[in-house]
């Protein structure tokens, strides 16, 4: 047996498949199969049978659940202790937060420099990605916590709303589009697109949207954050449909924006392990981070408190 093996166990567990522990340990679906085919063949037990598609526990492997769960938390706790004890020891805590690159690169330098000098003690490690990124380094528990959209795709994450957010489009200045006081699907017709990657979920409303009012989107480039997005409309490569609060992190480029119709609206929040509730340096931070977003924002970037 090895640690992948047994988080490969866990995982297929709690998803059901193959495809789903895929996600959560950010896998391909082949290293996970190889990995719990190798599992079985150590232990020398059958853990799952095919039907229809599924895969389904055998009573040896929900015997066995338990004790993984135990082994899996213990060996994570083992890692979190040695990364503390290289950062400083007993002196200092370790916080891992994971929030979108854009908020990684515009924001989070000023939050953690002033979090930490009201917390000396404390280290931060921020990771950056997407929002689904965000949660699956949740649930690997490579973060403490995570600033995610709300709801959250990946069981097993608890999360708590913060804040809400609306799209808004936005275009490189002197657009024709700037004459408008709000931008509908309508006024996007035959206009060239910077739209985020399909599997995000803002890109199925904004697909909805389009279908609903009959218009056939103009794509010219997809990109996987806001921050390129804002990059590639204030280059002129077309106007695009994004969270108005990651938008604000970027208003130095060269570009303007308006509200979005229909409005699409972003319920924000901070995601932790289920049944696991943040710690109270967690907490803390949590309050920081939201106070220093509300602080930056301006009142035409459609941003509220919850």
């Amino acid at each position: 047996m090895n640690f992948k093996q047994l988080e490969v166990f866990q995982a297929v567990m709690a998803s059901g498949s193959t495809t789903g522990a895929a996600q959560r340990l950010d896998l391909s679906q082949s290293a996970v199969s190889r990995l719990l085919a190798q599992f079985e063949e150590d232990l020398g037990l059958r853990l799952f049978v095919r039907e229809k598609g599924r895969l389904l526990p055998t009573r040896e492997a929900q015997a066995l659940l338990q004790d993984t769960q135990g082994l899996v938390d213990a060996a994570q706790c083992f890692r979190r202790h040695t990364e503390q004890l290289r950062l400083g020891g007993f002196n200092r805590q370790l916080l891992k937060v994971a929030v979108p690159g854009t908020l990684s690169q515009q924001l989070m330098p000023s939050v953690v420099d002033s979090f930490v000098q009201q917390h000396p003690g404390v280290v931060l490690e921020v990771l950056s990605g997407s929002y689904s990124d965000a949660e699956r380094a949740v649930l690997s528990r490579e973060a403490d916590m995570g600033l995610v959209r709300l709801p959250v795709e990946i069981a097993g994450l608890q999360a708590t709303a913060c804040l809400e957010a609306e799209a808004v489009c936005i275009m490189p200045r002197g657009h024709p589009l700037e004459k408008l006081e709000t931008v509908s699907v309508l006024d996007l017709a035959d206009v060239s697109l910077v739209l985020l990657g399909r599997q995000r979920l803002i890109r199925h409303e904004i697909d909805m949207a389009f279908r609903q009012a009959r218009v056939m989107p103009r794509i010219g480039a997809e990109v996987h954050s806001v921050g390129v997005a804002c990059a590639f409309v204030a280059q002129g490569l077309g106007v695009s449909i994004v969270n108005a609060l990651l938008a604000s992190y970027c208003r130095d480029m060269n570009f303007s924006s308006r509200p979005f119709r229909p409005r699409i609206a972003y319920q924000l929040g901070i995601a932790s392990l289920e049944k696991s509730p943040l710690s109270a340096l967690g907490e803390a931070f949590s309050r920081h981070l939201v106070d220093a977003i509300m602080a930056a924002v301006r009142p035409e970037d459609c941003t509220r408190r919850i």
